[in-house]
């Protein structure tokens, strides 16, 4: 029997068959060398194709005129547009919102997470919480963001294979009555368990180990004022419980935002959290 010749993919050279994006030219003109966030626009005004953020508007959206890997955005693209921002911070929350808002094409999907847990540490094992249920914000003893409670609890199983804790004390198996664990006959707990450690011994090491991914509740009564000045802009992001409500010119203006409800706001947690408990920029409180 005659065997049909295997078909080869032909693999082709990104760099080889990148053409720089000549169409697209005419927009580099405008762009400034601030902080920002910027937008590439298709055929369709309702569906950005990507949106970024940099501290250099300009130079970041060159380096993406000279990215082959880029080749087919680049094509699809018809015009840049971008908003100027005080500073990194201010591109960082914009950015994060206008993704979610308008779900470009060429960017990572940024959806609200439903199953957002963490771990919630008493005077027990610990226990997985939901943002769904608990206002994080303002909860004590939280530990880590995770999008699945199979998420949270792997990060356990690794705390307890670094600390050799006990699966039993951390509630992921049950433990027998006058019996150690599993682990413990493998010399992978220290036996709290059995007596060969103390329960207080063995939940020092746990709480030092997730103090380092500890949620810190809000510190202030009310929504606060971070000023962010650039060279050219200031802006005052008005800030409550983790929530960007949005950024101004004026403390007049930042009074006058108020919150809707949205629940906890993962990303809000991570851009914002060190700078606002920094120092470094001015706050106003409102």
């Amino acid at each position: 029997m005659v065997r049909r010749a295997a078909s080869h993919r032909l693999d082709f050279d990104a760099a080889a068959i990148y053409q720089y994006p000549e169409h697209l030219r005419q927009w580099l003109e405008g762009l400034p060398n601030q902080p920002g966030v910027y937008t590439f626009h298709g055929e369709s005004e309702n569906l950005p194709l990507y949106i970024g953020k940099s501290v250099n508007l300009r130079s970041r959206v060159m380096a993406h005129f000279r990215t082959p890997d880029e080749a087919s955005m680049l094509r699809q693209a018809r015009r840049v547009s971008w908003i100027p921002t005080a500073g990194d911070v201010g591109a960082q929350l914009l950015e994060a919102q206008m993704i979610k808002t308008q779900q470009p094409l060429f960017n990572k999907r940024l959806r609200k997470n439903r199953q957002l847990c963490s771990l919630q540490l008493g005077e027990g094992a610990p226990q997985v919480v939901y943002a769904k249920d608990l206002d994080f914000s303002r909860s004590p003893n939280l530990y880590g963001l995770f999008r699945s409670r199979f998420a949270a609890l792997e990060k356990l199983k690794t705390i307890a294979d670094e600390q050799r804790l006990c699966h039993g004390l951390l509630g992921l198996e049950s433990l027998r009555p006058g019996r150690g664990c599993f682990r413990a006959a493998l010399k992978r707990c220290a036996g709290a368990c059995c007596g060969k450690e103390s329960v207080a011994e063995h939940q020092q090491r746990l709480h030092a180990a997730l103090e380092q991914m500890r949620i810190m509740c809000w510190p202030w009564q009310g929504p606060v004022g971070m000023v962010e000045r650039g060279a050219d802009i200031t802006q005052i992001h008005v800030i409550d419980h983790w929530f960007w409500l949005g950024s101004v010119s004026s403390e007049a203006e930042a009074r006058q935002l108020q919150r809707a409800s949205h629940g906890f706001d993962h990303d809000g947690y991570k851009i914002l959290c060190r700078p606002l408990l920094s120092g470094v920029f001015p706050l106003i409180e409102l």
